[in-house]
């Protein structure tokens, strides 16, 4: 087992060379950021359920080293939305990363908005933006439909599911960047319908891996383009997602 507990120099250390490793370079400024968040997601972890994870190598790698891989599909996007960002993974992970990028982080649960809040002032974040809301509801009363070059999602709902929540926001030519676990592939053959009906097409399936503890945890990011725009009927209320998923 990895050191529960780590200094800030050494946390700051560990993600540099674990980054590095991975060939994404992290300089000063946002390794200090990354540390700042560390403290104040286990500070608020103690009032409020945000994540499961609170040893400091495990959310170097599953929350912050994780959502930096999808780096590595990002191209010229420039806006993005993060539907059910939860305690800002992968939103709040890639506009520190991407300070010249601008990044709106959505999700149903007030009360994981006030924790992002909070790190928006504490590390002095000026390219993100809140929102509280369910995403099929947002996109309309927002107005926000087809306003994003690309969405981003992890652990958010099944694929059919979720690219309807999702693909709404995002501009003709723009992508839905997913990240899932290696039984993505049942969940792909479980969206013909969903990628046709919403004129999306999976353009890149980005496969990577980690090892925590002797366990290794394959991970794969979807880059799937919309190549039309989103029938006005979609999204559909919640009620009609559950029952009836595309």
């Amino acid at each position: 087992m990895k050191n529960e507990i780590m200094s800030e120099e050494e946390f700051k250390n560990v993600l540099f060379n674990e980054c590095k490793a991975r060939e994404i370079e992290l300089d000063d400024t946002k390794l200090e950021k990354f540390v700042k968040y560390r403290n104040l997601l286990i500070e608020w972890n103690e009032k409020m359920n945000l994540t499961a994870i609170t040893n400091d190598y495990e959310i170097i790698i599953k929350h912050f080293v994780d959502c930096l891989e999808c780096t590595k599909v990002i191209e010229k996007e420039q806006s993005f939305i993060d539907v059910g960002t939860g305690a800002g993974f992968p939103g709040m992970v890639l506009a520190i990363y991407y300070p010249d990028k601008e990044f709106t982080l959505l999700d149903a649960l007030n009360k994981r908005l006030i924790f992002l809040e909070e790190v928006v002032k504490s590390l002095d974040i000026h390219n993100v933006k809140i929102i509280h809301g369910r995403a099929e509801e947002i996109v309309r009363i927002n107005n926000m439909y087809e306003s994003f070059d690309a969405s981003v999602s992890r652990a958010v709902a099944q694929l059919p599911t979720l690219l309807e929540y999702t693909s709404p926001y995002v501009r003709v030519n723009g992508k839905c960047i997913v990240m899932k676990g290696d039984n993505v592939e049942d969940e792909i053959n479980l969206s013909s319908n969903a990628l046709k009906i919403l004129n999306l097409k999976i353009l890149n399936k980005y496969h990577y891996k980690f090892n925590i503890n002797d366990e290794e945890y394959n991970r794969i990011i979807l880059s799937i383009i919309k190549t039309n725009k989103t029938p006005e009927k979609y999204p559909r209320n919640y009620g009609k997602i559950k029952k009836n998923p595309l």
